[in-house]
Protein backbone atom coordinates (compact mmCIF):
# COMPACT_ATOMS: atom_id res chain seq x y z
CA UNK A 1 0.00 0.00 0.00
CA UNK A 2 3.03 2.06 0.75
CA UNK A 3 4.58 1.70 -2.80
CA UNK A 4 0.55 2.81 -4.67
CA UNK A 5 0.87 6.50 -2.85
CA UNK A 6 4.23 7.22 -4.46
CA UNK A 7 4.96 8.94 -7.33
CA UNK A 8 7.65 7.53 -9.92
CA UNK A 9 8.31 11.54 -11.62
CA UNK A 10 9.76 14.53 -10.85
CA UNK A 11 6.22 16.65 -11.46
CA UNK A 12 4.48 18.38 -8.34
CA UNK A 13 0.97 18.37 -8.27
CA UNK A 14 0.05 20.93 -5.80
CA UNK A 15 -3.11 20.66 -3.11
CA UNK A 16 -6.18 22.15 -3.66
CA UNK A 17 -5.67 25.83 -2.85
CA UNK A 18 -8.06 28.65 -2.25
CA UNK A 19 -5.06 31.35 -3.00
CA UNK A 20 -5.99 31.66 -7.11
CA UNK A 21 -9.18 32.56 -5.94
CA UNK A 22 -8.61 34.57 -3.63
CA UNK A 23 -5.83 36.55 -5.67
CA UNK A 24 -8.21 36.66 -8.23
CA UNK A 25 -11.40 38.33 -6.27
CA UNK A 26 -8.42 41.08 -4.62
CA UNK A 27 -7.43 42.22 -7.91
CA UNK A 28 -10.99 42.58 -9.16
CA UNK A 29 -11.96 44.66 -6.33
CA UNK A 30 -8.55 46.89 -6.25
CA UNK A 31 -8.88 47.24 -10.44
CA UNK A 32 -12.58 48.60 -9.36
CA UNK A 33 -11.37 50.54 -6.17
CA UNK A 34 -8.51 52.35 -8.59
CA UNK A 35 -11.56 53.62 -10.36
CA UNK A 36 -13.57 54.75 -7.81
CA UNK A 37 -10.30 56.27 -6.29
CA UNK A 38 -9.71 58.08 -9.24
CA UNK A 39 -13.64 59.76 -9.46
CA UNK A 40 -13.51 60.39 -5.76
CA UNK A 41 -10.44 62.60 -6.23
CA UNK A 42 -11.56 64.15 -9.31
CA UNK A 43 -15.52 65.09 -7.36
CA UNK A 44 -17.11 62.42 -9.65
CA UNK A 45 -19.70 59.24 -9.01
CA UNK A 46 -19.01 55.55 -9.66
CA UNK A 47 -22.50 54.48 -9.59
CA UNK A 48 -23.09 50.10 -10.28
CA UNK A 49 -25.89 48.43 -9.12
CA UNK A 50 -27.37 51.34 -7.43
CA UNK A 51 -24.40 51.67 -5.13
CA UNK A 52 -21.67 54.37 -5.30
CA UNK A 53 -18.19 52.93 -5.77
CA UNK A 54 -16.43 56.53 -5.96
CA UNK A 55 -14.13 56.22 -2.10
CA UNK A 56 -10.59 55.77 -1.88
CA UNK A 57 -11.36 52.76 0.56
CA UNK A 58 -12.06 50.18 -2.21
CA UNK A 59 -9.02 50.43 -3.67
CA UNK A 60 -7.08 50.00 -0.51
CA UNK A 61 -9.40 46.56 0.92
CA UNK A 62 -8.32 45.21 -2.72
CA UNK A 63 -4.68 45.82 -2.15
CA UNK A 64 -5.04 44.56 1.38
CA UNK A 65 -6.66 41.04 0.09
CA UNK A 66 -3.62 40.95 -2.79
CA UNK A 67 -1.12 41.72 -0.47
CA UNK A 68 -2.66 39.10 2.12
CA UNK A 69 -2.75 36.40 -0.91
CA UNK A 70 1.00 36.88 -1.66
CA UNK A 71 2.25 36.26 1.58
CA UNK A 72 0.11 32.80 2.41
CA UNK A 73 0.44 31.62 -1.51
CA UNK A 74 4.66 32.23 -1.05
CA UNK A 75 4.29 31.21 2.65
CA UNK A 76 3.10 27.59 0.64
CA UNK A 77 5.72 27.82 -1.57
CA UNK A 78 8.52 27.71 0.84
CA UNK A 79 7.01 25.22 2.94
CA UNK A 80 6.66 23.24 -0.23
CA UNK A 81 10.59 23.37 -0.95
CA UNK A 82 11.58 22.51 2.11
CA UNK A 83 8.95 19.15 2.01
CA UNK A 84 11.26 18.26 -1.33
CA UNK A 85 8.76 18.98 -4.01
CA UNK A 86 10.69 21.52 -5.63
CA UNK A 87 12.68 18.84 -7.70
CA UNK A 88 15.47 19.64 -10.51
CA UNK A 89 12.26 20.05 -12.92
CA UNK A 90 9.97 22.04 -11.08
CA UNK A 91 13.08 24.24 -10.01
CA UNK A 92 13.45 24.90 -13.76
CA UNK A 93 9.87 25.31 -14.33
CA UNK A 94 9.79 27.99 -11.94
CA UNK A 95 13.00 29.63 -13.09
CA UNK A 96 10.68 29.60 -16.79
CA UNK A 97 8.06 31.59 -14.86
CA UNK A 98 10.66 34.20 -13.54
CA UNK A 99 11.76 34.57 -17.14
CA UNK A 100 8.62 35.25 -18.96
CA UNK A 101 7.67 37.40 -15.94
CA UNK A 102 10.79 39.43 -16.56
CA UNK A 103 9.97 39.24 -20.06
CA UNK A 104 6.29 41.41 -19.63
CA UNK A 105 8.33 43.42 -17.26
CA UNK A 106 10.50 44.52 -20.63
CA UNK A 107 7.82 45.31 -22.50
CA UNK A 108 5.74 47.13 -19.70
CA UNK A 109 8.84 49.36 -20.15
CA UNK A 110 8.91 49.62 -23.80
CA UNK A 111 5.60 51.07 -23.86
CA UNK A 112 7.26 54.46 -21.92
CA UNK A 113 10.24 54.44 -23.87
CA UNK A 114 8.33 54.01 -26.84
CA UNK A 115 6.09 57.14 -25.82
CA UNK A 116 9.38 59.09 -25.03
CA UNK A 117 10.41 58.53 -27.96
CA UNK A 118 7.91 59.08 -30.00
CA UNK A 119 7.62 62.64 -29.29
CA UNK A 120 11.45 63.27 -28.45
CA UNK A 121 12.04 62.31 -32.06
CA UNK A 122 9.34 63.62 -33.65
CA UNK A 123 8.37 67.24 -31.74
CA UNK A 124 7.08 68.75 -35.00
CA UNK A 125 4.25 66.39 -35.22
CA UNK A 126 3.83 65.91 -31.40
CA UNK A 127 3.30 69.79 -31.62
CA UNK A 128 0.73 69.41 -33.96
CA UNK A 129 -1.31 67.12 -32.29
CA UNK A 130 -0.82 68.89 -28.45
CA UNK A 131 -1.31 72.31 -27.97
CA UNK A 132 1.57 74.82 -28.93
CA UNK A 133 2.92 75.37 -25.40
CA UNK A 134 3.52 71.41 -24.78
CA UNK A 135 6.05 71.02 -27.02
CA UNK A 136 7.42 74.28 -29.03
CA UNK A 137 7.97 72.14 -31.79
CA UNK A 138 11.36 71.04 -29.80
CA UNK A 139 12.81 68.64 -27.63
CA UNK A 140 13.20 68.73 -24.63
CA UNK A 141 9.87 71.51 -24.82
CA UNK A 142 10.72 75.00 -24.83
CA UNK A 143 10.91 75.92 -21.47
CA UNK A 144 11.48 73.20 -19.56
CA UNK A 145 13.90 73.02 -17.68
CA UNK A 146 15.70 69.69 -17.40
CA UNK A 147 17.97 67.96 -14.52
CA UNK A 148 21.89 68.02 -14.77
CA UNK A 149 22.55 64.34 -15.80
CA UNK A 150 25.85 64.51 -14.37
CA UNK A 151 24.25 65.67 -10.58
CA UNK A 152 21.83 63.34 -9.00
CA UNK A 153 21.30 61.38 -11.53
CA UNK A 154 24.58 59.87 -11.94
CA UNK A 155 24.96 59.43 -8.53
CA UNK A 156 21.81 56.93 -8.68
CA UNK A 157 23.56 54.97 -11.43
CA UNK A 158 26.96 54.44 -9.36
CA UNK A 159 24.02 53.33 -5.94
CA UNK A 160 22.30 51.32 -8.35
CA UNK A 161 25.54 49.81 -10.27
CA UNK A 162 26.86 49.46 -7.11
CA UNK A 163 24.04 47.35 -5.58
CA UNK A 164 24.11 44.75 -8.27
CA UNK A 165 27.76 44.16 -7.46
CA UNK A 166 26.68 43.35 -3.68
CA UNK A 167 23.74 41.54 -4.73
CA UNK A 168 26.20 39.17 -6.95
CA UNK A 169 28.79 38.93 -4.31
CA UNK A 170 25.60 37.43 -2.14
CA UNK A 171 24.97 35.19 -5.05
CA UNK A 172 28.16 33.74 -4.75
CA UNK A 173 28.95 33.51 -1.18
CA UNK A 174 25.74 31.53 -1.30
CA UNK A 175 26.98 28.77 -3.59
CA UNK A 176 30.17 28.69 -1.75
CA UNK A 177 27.81 28.04 1.71
CA UNK A 178 29.35 31.56 3.02
CA UNK A 179 26.78 32.56 5.25
CA UNK A 180 28.56 35.72 6.58
CA UNK A 181 29.07 36.72 3.19
CA UNK A 182 25.76 36.13 1.51
CA UNK A 183 23.59 38.47 4.79
CA UNK A 184 26.40 40.76 4.23
CA UNK A 185 25.94 41.06 0.77
CA UNK A 186 21.76 41.13 1.05
CA UNK A 187 22.38 43.99 3.79
CA UNK A 188 24.54 46.40 1.89
CA UNK A 189 21.80 45.57 -1.41
CA UNK A 190 18.74 46.41 0.72
CA UNK A 191 20.15 49.54 2.13
CA UNK A 192 21.66 50.92 -1.44
CA UNK A 193 18.35 50.18 -2.53
CA UNK A 194 16.90 52.33 0.10
CA UNK A 195 19.27 55.09 -0.81
CA UNK A 196 18.36 55.04 -4.12
CA UNK A 197 14.58 55.62 -3.18
CA UNK A 198 15.90 58.55 -0.87
CA UNK A 199 18.17 60.55 -3.60
CA UNK A 200 15.19 59.89 -6.50
CA UNK A 201 12.31 61.39 -3.87
CA UNK A 202 15.13 64.02 -3.57
CA UNK A 203 15.68 64.58 -6.88
CA UNK A 204 11.77 64.80 -7.46
CA UNK A 205 11.34 67.83 -4.71
CA UNK A 206 13.93 69.60 -7.00
CA UNK A 207 12.31 69.13 -10.04
CA UNK A 208 11.41 72.47 -12.14
CA UNK A 209 8.66 70.91 -14.11
CA UNK A 210 5.21 69.41 -13.14
CA UNK A 211 3.72 65.59 -14.03
CA UNK A 212 0.96 67.19 -15.67
CA UNK A 213 0.20 70.50 -18.21
CA UNK A 214 3.42 69.25 -20.30
CA UNK A 215 4.20 65.82 -22.46
CA UNK A 216 8.15 65.91 -20.69
CA UNK A 217 6.89 65.62 -17.25
CA UNK A 218 4.06 63.07 -18.37
CA UNK A 219 6.76 61.03 -19.76
CA UNK A 220 9.79 61.30 -17.35
CA UNK A 221 7.74 60.35 -14.48
CA UNK A 222 6.10 57.61 -15.95
CA UNK A 223 9.27 56.28 -17.17
CA UNK A 224 11.20 57.00 -14.19
CA UNK A 225 8.50 57.07 -11.60
CA UNK A 226 7.30 53.43 -12.49
CA UNK A 227 10.95 52.03 -12.36
CA UNK A 228 11.55 53.64 -8.98
CA UNK A 229 8.73 51.62 -7.89
CA UNK A 230 10.09 48.37 -9.47
CA UNK A 231 13.14 49.32 -7.55
CA UNK A 232 11.23 49.75 -4.37
CA UNK A 233 9.31 46.06 -4.47
CA UNK A 234 12.78 44.94 -5.63
CA UNK A 235 14.53 46.02 -2.03
CA UNK A 236 11.22 44.24 -0.47
CA UNK A 237 11.84 40.73 -2.25
CA UNK A 238 15.70 41.57 -0.99
CA UNK A 239 15.07 42.37 1.93
CA UNK A 240 12.68 39.02 2.50
CA UNK A 241 15.34 36.88 1.21
CA UNK A 242 17.89 38.59 3.89
CA UNK A 243 15.19 37.58 6.70
CA UNK A 244 15.28 33.97 5.43
CA UNK A 245 19.21 33.67 5.22
CA UNK A 246 19.08 34.93 8.81
CA UNK A 247 16.90 32.43 9.52
CA UNK A 248 19.01 29.20 7.29
CA UNK A 249 16.25 28.51 4.70
CA UNK A 250 19.01 28.90 1.42
CA UNK A 251 21.16 26.15 0.56
CA UNK A 252 23.79 26.14 -2.13
CA UNK A 253 21.63 23.58 -4.15
CA UNK A 254 17.89 25.04 -3.48
CA UNK A 255 17.96 28.88 -3.41
CA UNK A 256 15.19 29.64 -6.22
CA UNK A 257 13.57 32.22 -4.13
CA UNK A 258 16.99 34.57 -4.02
CA UNK A 259 17.93 33.97 -7.78
CA UNK A 260 14.28 35.20 -8.73
CA UNK A 261 14.81 38.13 -6.41
CA UNK A 262 18.01 38.75 -7.95
CA UNK A 263 17.18 38.29 -11.37
CA UNK A 264 14.65 40.81 -10.86
CA UNK A 265 17.26 43.25 -9.44
CA UNK A 266 19.73 42.85 -12.37
CA UNK A 267 16.59 43.97 -14.63
CA UNK A 268 16.16 46.79 -12.42
CA UNK A 269 19.52 47.83 -12.90
CA UNK A 270 19.57 47.23 -16.65
CA UNK A 271 16.51 49.16 -17.21
CA UNK A 272 17.95 52.16 -15.22
CA UNK A 273 20.92 52.49 -18.10
CA UNK A 274 18.52 52.67 -20.62
CA UNK A 275 16.52 55.53 -18.63
CA UNK A 276 20.07 57.04 -17.93
CA UNK A 277 21.23 57.12 -21.25
CA UNK A 278 17.93 57.82 -23.01
CA UNK A 279 16.02 60.06 -20.74
CA UNK A 280 18.42 61.71 -18.43
CA UNK A 281 21.54 62.07 -20.86
CA UNK A 282 20.51 62.30 -24.53
CA UNK A 283 17.00 64.48 -23.55
CA UNK A 284 18.72 66.92 -21.37
CA UNK A 285 18.18 70.30 -22.24
CA UNK A 286 18.33 73.85 -19.71
CA UNK A 287 19.86 72.13 -16.84
CA UNK A 288 17.65 73.37 -13.51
Amino acid sequence: MAGAHQTDHEYHLVDPSPWPALASLGAFIMAIGAIGLMKWNSGSDLILFGINLATPWLFFVGLIIVLYTMFVWWRDTIKEAHAGFHTRVVSLHLRYGMILFIASEVMFFVAWFWAYFDVSLYPNEAHQVLRAEHTGGVWPPAGVETFDPWHLPLFNTIILLTSGTTVTWAHHALLHNDRKGLVAGLALTVALGLLFSYVQAVEYSHAAFEFGGNIYGATFYMATGFHGFHVIVGTIFLFICLLRALKGHFTPKQHFGFEAAAWYWHFVDVVWLFLFAAIYVWGAGPSH
